[in-house]
């Protein structure tokens, strides 16, 4: 039996996959031994994608139900909603590492009202780990599936989280503001993706109801201790990767900007990929490009009472792929950071 741990991603085709595919490339412990996208069976990676061009090594692409599951530790699921469920439901074999939004939310009622079909298997969520790493370590060494968080959750939730379990900030009127790169919607050939769509313009889009509002307000609400609604509006922004979020809160009684920022500092002093930045700078999306870090910081709004937080990641990183191999060595008792190490690209 093989030292490595030995995977299969399935939707290699996909933004999502490849970006997998790239970390998974340089992490010392990982053997890829499938890779499947059934409409694209039979092809290579670099002829779907010329970036792999150099790797020859990387099996040839095949459909989910040919993966030798037997050979098998870990299967990483980059599929749509639904499909990912249906499949990844009845394996037995491999731990499951699922990047879609169908185990996220513990309440099958719920995903239905969002995702407007009925949970293909709702015996399985109270099996499924919420896999926000930094919040979720202490479990992920036993998990057999993990529900890795969508992209908006994780910087919402990473900049919200220290300050809701301390109470500092009140559940009421929490407003997010999100900006993300294209790469966020997928590669379908959908008009509103198209270059001349996108380019030199900036868009909001699923105003006042986009599908990670559930989840942003599931895992606020057992911070709280309470039931809570969040305001939310992500916007398209004409670059390919990259995420950042503005997030207006209320204070609680007695409490002062400068709480906040001191708890930033001590909730993540030690955190390897979450980063509090020096006072008054503000996070980019430069700062994080094709890593798997995060900044955030935090401001003191001039309305008394209030205050600004500030967030950004790339996407496909720690809003995708590099945070399902990050949840992938808390599993299997790897070094957190292992394949995760690469600085941020810049320019």
């Amino acid at each position: 039996m093989s030292s490595k741990i030995r995977i299969a991603v399935l939707g290699a085709s996909g933004y999502t996959g490849a970006d997998l595919v790239r970390l998974a490339l340089t992490h010392p412990q990982v053997e890829i031994v499938a890779l499947a996208a059934n409409q694209k069976a039979g092809q290579h990676m670099a002829d779907i994608w010329p970036h792999f061009a150099p790797y020859g090594q990387l099996p040839r692409l095949v459909k989910a139900a040919d993966v030798p599951w037997d050979q098998v530790d870990a299967v990483f699921g980059c599929l749509p909603h639904g499909a990912s469920a249906e499949l990844l439901s009845v394996l037995q074999g491999p731990r499951i590492i699922d990047l879609s939004a169908d185990f996220r939310l513990n309440d099958a009622d719920i995903y239905a009202q969002w995702y407007g079909v009925t949970h293909p298997a709702p015996e399985r969520l109270t099996d499924a780990i919420y896999g926000l790493s930094e919040y979720a370590r202490d479990m992920l060494p036993t998990a057999r599936l993990v529900a890795c968080p969508g992209c908006y959750p994780t910087a919402a939730l990473l900049a919200l989280l220290p300050v809701a379990h301390a109470g500092l900030i009140s559940p009421r009127n929490i407003t997010i503001n999100a900006l993300s790169g294209v790469s966020g919607a997928g590669r379908s050939l959908r008009e509103p993706n198209l270059y001349a769509e996108v380019a030199e313009a900036v868009a909001p889009y699923s105003i006042g109801r986009h599908r990670h509002m559930p989840e942003i307000e599931q895992e606020l609400g057992y911070a709280f201790r309470t039931p809570i609604a969040v305001s939310f509006t992500p916007h398209l922004i004409p670059m390919n990767r990259g995420e950042l979020e503005t997030i207006v809160v209320e204070l609680t009684d007695g409490v002062q900007a400068a709480d906040l920022r001191a708890l930033y500092d001590s909730r993540y002093a030690d955190e390897p990929f979450v980063h509090l930045l020096p006072e008054g700078l503000a996070p980019a999306t430069r700062m994080v490009r094709g890593s798997n870090h995060m900044v955030l910081n935090l401001f003191e709004d001039r309305i008394p009472g209030r205050a600004i937080i500030v967030s950004a990641i790339d996407n496909l990183v720690k809003g995708s792929s590099g945070q399902a191999l990050q949840n992938m060595n808390l599993m299997f008792g790897l070094p957190e950071t292992m394949g995760l190490e690469a600085a941020p690209l810049f320019p």
